[in-house]
């Protein structure tokens, strides 16, 4: 299973709209490609921005192809990410996943309390 890792900011009065946001386009599409295996939304304030770290996991790299095209490595935005985003990472970061606590062991889907 890999890991694929996100970072960026909004203002602190923009951080639940874009939150709406992502529910609607980059979470909706990560949990209907084939091979998505769960998505982490991790949110602090710090000051007057909320930092937000995204982790999606994934079956193997070719699921992160159907999901992010020819190029894995780099980030995919939609229409409205401009208008909400102060920083952005341009490109993601890939971890090997070496060990989660609360996965089916067999096919290493997260199961936090419901079936896949």
């Amino acid at each position: 299973m890999i890991a694929r890792t996100w970072r960026g900011s909004t203002r602190v009065e923009d951080a639940e709209d874009y939150l709406r946001y992502l529910r609607e386009t980059g979470f909706r599409e990560y949990e209907a490609t084939p091979g998505n295996r769960g998505t982490l939304g991790l949110r602090r304030i710090v000051g007057d921005r909320a930092e937000l770290l995204l982790v999606t996991l994934w079956a193997d790299e070719d699921s992160i192809h159907g999901f992010a095209g020819d190029e894995i490595e780099r980030a995919v935005f939609y229409p409205e990410d401009d208008r909400f985003l102060l920083d952005r990472e341009e490109r993601v970061t890939h971890f090997e996943v070496v060990h989660l606590d609360g996965a089916d062991r067999e096919d290493h889907r997260v199961v936090f309390g419901r079936r896949p």
